[in-house]
């Protein structure tokens, strides 16, 4: 298992982060992320100056993204090129892990989709729970121990997947232009329902999954039918999507740590009614039980 390593953040070279190398096969680089910072002022983000592809997987933070902001959660995607202006916060206290993809441009270059990804500019999309899951398991298949060569094909699908599912683009927020169309509001307007997005997004990955509707609404100081209206609008999903997407993967990230907690703890501690709802709830959004998904994430023996 590859050791971890600190780096400082773009701003003052104050350690931030720690950083673990999962594999490096040609041209890209593979590792994972665990950011500690929990300042919520804007700062610079650390650049790669290469192609990077960052996958969520816990906790959240802000990122202003060529000057569109969202809030950056588990169901996450972004890309970012070698000149992308990107800053980011981190309003949370508990921090945040994700994965990231280093390409080379001539590797994109020989994929047959690769003008999509050389041509566009940075996007911030999200990420299904199917996709989600098969980018965890390949983490744990380092863990373990994976050849080169399979780390190579397997990355690529995981690039073929972002873009079938549209995570470059269709499964994300509406853009502004097409909402404004759409729904007719004034900018003033829409900027005010996107921060009200990403705060609801904030509250819910912050532990609020175990929220009522109304408590949640309080939270974020709206009424219950507006928060629910203007989440659908600018997200284009129902808030108990997005909040069973969170909590899913909560647990995921719960079972593939070393604590090995009962699923009834689990259930209670991410907001499920029982031991039964989440192993139903994990069924229908993955297609396995808790224990097949713990034997497929766990690294420990």
């Amino acid at each position: 298992m590859s050791d971890w390593y600190d780096y400082p953040d773009a701003d003052n070279d104050r350690i931030q982060a720690r950083w673990r190398r999962l594999g490096r096969p040609d041209g890209m680089l593979f590792y994972e992320v665990r950011c500690a910072n929990v300042e919520s002022r804007w700062r610079a983000a650390r650049s790669t100056g290469i192609f990077t592809v960052c996958l969520a997987r816990s906790g959240g933070y802000l990122r202003r993204l060529n000057g569109r902001e969202r809030f950056a959660d588990p169901t996450s995607a972004l890309l970012t090129g070698p000149a992308e202006d990107l800053v980011v916060s981190h309003p949370l206290t508990c921090g945040d892990i994700y994965t990231a993809i280093e390409i080379d441009d001539a590797v994109l270059a020989e994929r047959s989709d690769g003008e999509r990804w050389l041509t566009g500019a940075g996007w911030d999309g999200r990420v299904s729970d199917r996709l989600d899951l098969a980018h965890r398991a390949l983490i744990t298949e380092c863990l373990r121990g994976i050849d080169s060569f399979a780390l190579t094909e397997r990355l690529h699908q995981l690039l073929d997947g972002l873009l079938a599912t549209g995570a470059s683009g269709g499964a994300t927020d509406r853009p502004d232009d097409e909402l404004s169309r759409a729904v007719g509001r004034r900018p003033a307007t829409l900027a005010a329902h996107q921060r009200l997005v990403n705060r609801t997004r904030e509250v819910i990955t912050g532990g609020g999954y175990a929220l009522g509707l109304t408590e949640l609404a309080r939270q974020v100081n709206c009424s219950p039918h507006h928060l629910s209206r203007v989440f659908h609008r600018v997200t284009g999903q129902s808030l108990t999507t997005y909040r069973t997407q969170i909590r899913t993967r909560a647990v995921l990230t719960a079972l593939a740590g070393d604590d090995l907690d009962t699923l009834r703890a689990l259930a209670a501690d991410h907001g499920f009614a029982d031991q039964p709802h989440l192993t139903r709830t994990l069924r229908r959004q993955l297609g396995h039980s808790p224990a097949q998904l713990r034997e497929l994430l766990a690294t420990a023996p």
